[in-house]
């Protein structure tokens, strides 16, 4: 969805030149003020859709205000939402998602299915699930939602003996077309489109294959002309043929004490450099004047077109991954020794086959150690410039020991045009979303920045720097609300316990009186028990507030598993369903209050998040002068936690 940024953009006058690096960079008269008023739009739609889930769910306006209160009050969810940033269209795209999959269950409920809303709704909600994983993949945790919420409607209809099996059927049939099959259909055509407009090469080219790279304007496989075989004395690139794999790469500098030998390091870099270029040799003699193609088993040296070496293994230990060996640059001039010389093995194993650039995947054999070439995955220290690691690894199975040719110069071959070997859509599409998955997974932090941990989330424990220093954005949430949303999430657990233990001893004293069984019946808005003249209500309120949690749960649990880097706006899309279930557990836990008293706590709830609000608003808005861990601060007095740092 970053291409609704640009359209927008485009749109309202964005040349596309500015880079947008860093935060806090001068726009120096970018028309930037479109992309930022769709951004900003798509954020302050969240809280009608909002107000309407709620209301749908509990079917109380009190509820309703409380929840969008809650989010129209918290100055984190202002400060994203005011910026250029794919979270307010994320943020947007679920609660779509959520208030659609509200409507067309409320339309189910009363009978409605099959009508032209009801139709309407479904797709609406299958449509917003497309977008919100077009837009980022934890998109995919609302799909999850949805796909539990639907399960559990179909089994209360599946449940109903007054209807008839073919009316399950139809609505597994009908949720199936607008949540499974439409979404997916979308999700295609959004990448086509995708795929069809960004056509232009990037500095992030090098994760992609060769193939892939052969499609885009700029590159320099795009409308490419080379040698298709690959002969001895080319100037070659060698690719390696893993999702996001580098070019083989080396350089001047050495490994340093400790890492094995003290030799010229070799690695793989992810960016087009005159570093990746290799010259192919044989491995006894110099490049003849006859043309001879390499081919499935030969005996080469790869010689170092920068550095004059080649590349080399040996019995010492690679610097990370100490089952392998280490791979070097060795020799002088070219020259070296019987460690410098591989054995390629093309994958297919066909025999008096050549080489082929672009094409052909092959494996490198270290003809002394009988270990192959490999892109270990690990990255190296800063000595190796975060570099990836280069090692030779004993086993010949490593599905990371593939490599292919990609750029291929020889003046004794003709040259053959290579767009017939671009990939079609699914394989481009297949490979993006590898690249993305596996990218997404390895983020790491930058020095000097600052991550977080998901305990420290919910309880607001630290915030995240959004610009500057003489005028600072410092992104936090507003903490009487993110406390008050633990409260009443601690409550909710609390009560759902409370009636858990209350049914479950209710049935055992039916079926002692009765000496029989009885069929219990799935949570619905009209309980078994009515507590008070309000009961219908406040089980709407409970089942809602029980969907909410699930929806917490299922957009922060998972973080927990993550490896990859971790930042405190991953929280947002938890805590919009952690503000929903405030709403509804409010009004749960009021009606038992007097009316007066009701009144009077509504009242005061909405003084006081509006008070809270003024107070944390510079944090949104700005703030200038010292820091607020300085006496004279204006924000010393809001500096609650030690660890906030504005």
């Amino acid at each position: 969805m970053q291409m609704l940024i640009g359209l927008s953009g485009y749109l309202t006058g964005y040349n596309g030149t500015f880079p947008f690096e860093k935060p806090g960079d001068k726009y120096n008269g970018t028309r930037y003020e479109g992309m930022r008023y769709f951004c900003t739009t798509l954020g302050a739609l969240i809280m009608p859709m909002a107000f309407d889930t709620v209301y749908e769910m509990t079917h109380s306006c009190e509820a309703a205000v409380i929840s969008t209160l809650y989010l129209l009050f918290d100055v984190g969810l202002l400060t994203l939402n005011q910026y250029i940033l794919l979270d307010p269209i994320l943020l947007f795209f679920m609660t779509a998602s959520i208030w659609g999959m509200t409507k067309s269950s409320s339309l189910t409920s009363t009978g409605s299915s099959y009508t032209f809303r009801w139709w309407f709704w479904l797709f609406f909600t299958g449509t917003m699930l497309a977008c919100t994983t077009c837009t980022k993949f934890v998109g995919l945790f609302v799909v999850m939602l949805v796909g539990l919420h639907t399960i559990y409607e179909i089994w209360i209809i599946f449940g109903d003996l007054e209807k008839p099996f073919m009316e399950s059927v139809k609505q597994l049939t009908c949720r199936a077309l607008a949540l499974i099959i439409w979404p997916i259909l979308l999700y295609l055509f959004f990448f086509y489109v995708h795929l069809v407009v960004l056509n232009r090469s990037g500095n992030g080219d090098g994760f992609y294959s060769s193939a892939f790279q052969s499609r885009l304007i700029g590159n320099s496989l795009y409308n490419a002309s080379m040698p298709r075989e690959v002969a001895y004395g080319a100037i070659v690139t060698i690719k390696n043929h893993k999702t996001g794999g580098g070019y083989l790469h080396s350089h001047y500098h050495l490994y340093p004490k400790g890492s094995g030998a003290r030799q010229q390091q070799v690695t793989t870099y992810t960016h087009k450099d005159d570093n990746n270029k290799w010259l192919i040799k044989p491995h006894n003699k110099n490049v003849g004047k006859q043309i001879k193609y390499v081919m499935h088993g030969d005996l080469i040296r790869l010689e170092h077109v920068a550095t004059k070496r080649n590349l080399h293994s040996h019995g010492e230990l690679a610097p990370v991954t100490k089952r392998h060996f280490q791979v070097t640059g060795y020799g002088e001039d070219g020259q070296g020794d019987a460690n410098d010389i591989w054995r390629i093995i093309m994958v297919d194993n066909k025999l008096n086959a050549s080489v082929k650039a672009v094409t052909t995947n092959f494996l490198l054999v270290h003809y002394m150690q009988n270990c192959a070439l490999t892109a270990s995955g690990k990255q190296l220290p800063k000595w190796g410039f975060e570099q990836q690691e280069v090692s030779c690894n004993p086993n010949l199975r490593d599905k990371n020991a593939f490599w292919n040719v990609e750029d291929n110069k020889n003046k004794k071959l003709k040259s053959v045009n290579l767009n017939m070997y671009a990939p079609g859509f699914f394989s481009t599409f297949m490979e993006s979303h590898a690249v993305m998955f596996q990218g997404n997974a390895g983020l790491k932090p930058k020095e000097g920045e600052l991550t977080s941990k998901p305990w420290q989330w919910p309880i607001n424990y630290r915030g995240q720097f959004f610009s500057g220093t003489s005028y600072r954005i410092y992104l936090l949430g507003n903490p009487i609300i993110w406390w008050s949303n633990l409260i009443f999430l601690v409550a909710f657990l609390f009560v759902s316990s409370i009636i858990v233990i209350k049914q479950r001893r209710l049935n055992g004293r039916k079926l002692r009186e009765s000496k029989a069984i009885n069929q219990l019946a799935l949570p619905s808005c009209k309980p078994a028990i009515t507590i008070n003249e309000n009961g219908d209500e406040l089980s709407c309120s409970l089942k809602a507030a029980a969907w909410f949690f699930i929806g917490w749960l299922t957009h922060y649990l998972p973080f927990w598993a993550m490896g990859r880097i971790l930042y405190f706006h991953h929280y947002f899309p938890a805590l919009i369903y952690n503000s929903l279930l405030t709403g509804a557990m409010y009004n749960y836990l009021s009606s038992y209050l007097p009316k007066w008293m009701q009144q009077a706590l509504f009242g005061a709830i909405i003084s006081v998040l509006t008070y809270s609000f003024v107070l944390f608003s510079p944090l949104a808005y700005g703030m200038s002068g010292p820091l607020a861990n300085e006496p004279n601060s204006a924000m010393h007095s809001l500096k609650w936690l030690s660890s906030w740092e504005f």
